[in-house]
């Protein structure tokens, strides 16, 4: 008897994963019939021109970058954005320490302390082990928070930890499906950040994450001449028309910015 329970919870779970990831389908699938899809601007100047005027509304995007290349930065300065128009937004960290957070985004203006007196803003501690339990469960506190605030924009800073925490392809790959499935049921547009350099091998934790994502942007981090420089490619962009160049961005006062210079190369590519 405990052998074919075991066999039965196995099905349920393969079940629960395949209905996600077929609903995730059947949405783009709706969701590309409407005239003139919706767009979500970035809020980092230029680069919604580089993706005919933003995300797509309700997708999932990962940005892959190594450590200091800017990664949680950008997905602050999207989250900006959308508070600065009265937008819900939830941030979700496995590494971030709240007031530590706080105190190094007030160095480009950003107040998130006051967003979050706004009630514009939920900050979210989380562990890896957690959003496991959440995919097994079919739910739990991100997205109890999503339905209670009305979230329309959330950001996962990082999710390198959380893959790490299945040792197999296979298992990544249904982690993966499951997870990419729950966020498209949420309607938000979402940011997932991956701690990885783009420039060397891709690892196997990325695979499975770039195929079930909407969307993929890489951040090079690279020293030339004595300096680092930082440089974003996009990848990957479901339905969007997006440049294929390597652009070069900077870390002002303000946050991020791309360039729309050329560039003809970059070392180590």
């Amino acid at each position: 008897m405990k052998r074919k329970k075991r066999v039965n919870t196995k099905v349920i779970n393969l079940d629960k994963m395949l209905n996600l990831k077929k609903n995730k389908k059947t949405k783009k699938i709706n969701h590309s019939k409407s005239v003139e899809q919706k767009k979500v601007q970035v809020g980092i100047p230029n680069l919604d021109k580089l993706i005919e005027g933003g995300f797509e509304k309700n997708s999932a995007n990962v940005i892959v970058g190594s450590s200091g290349s800017g990664k949680t930065i950008f997905a602050t300065q999207f989250l900006i954005e959308g508070m600065k128009h009265g937008e819900k937004c939830l941030y979700v960290t496995f590494e971030e320490k709240k007031e530590q957070f706080y105190k190094h985004m007030l160095e480009f203006g950003w107040d998130l302390a006051e967003y979050e007196r706004k009630k514009l803003l939920t900050f979210l501690e989380y562990s890896p082990s957690k959003v496991k339990t959440m995919l097994e469960e079919g739910g739990g506190t991100i997205e109890s928070t999503i339905i209670k605030q009305g979230i329309t924009r959330i950001v996962i800073d990082s999710i390198t930890s959380f893959a790490l925490l299945f040792e197999k392809e296979l298992e990544r790959r249904e982690a993966a499906v499951m997870l990419f499935g729950m966020i498209s049921g949420w309607n938000c547009t979402s940011l997932l950040t991956l701690e990885e350099d783009p420039l060397t091998e891709r690892e196997p934790t990325a695979k499975p994450i770039e195929f079930e994502s909407d969307s993929m942007l890489l951040i090079y981090y690279i020293q030339e001449r004595g300096e680092r420089r930082r440089y974003l490619e996009i990848i990957k962009m479901r339905g969007v028309k997006h440049s294929k160049r390597v652009h070069m961005f900077e870390i002002g006062p303000h946050g991020i910015t791309v360039s729309l210079k050329k560039i003809s190369n970059i070392r180590g590519r």
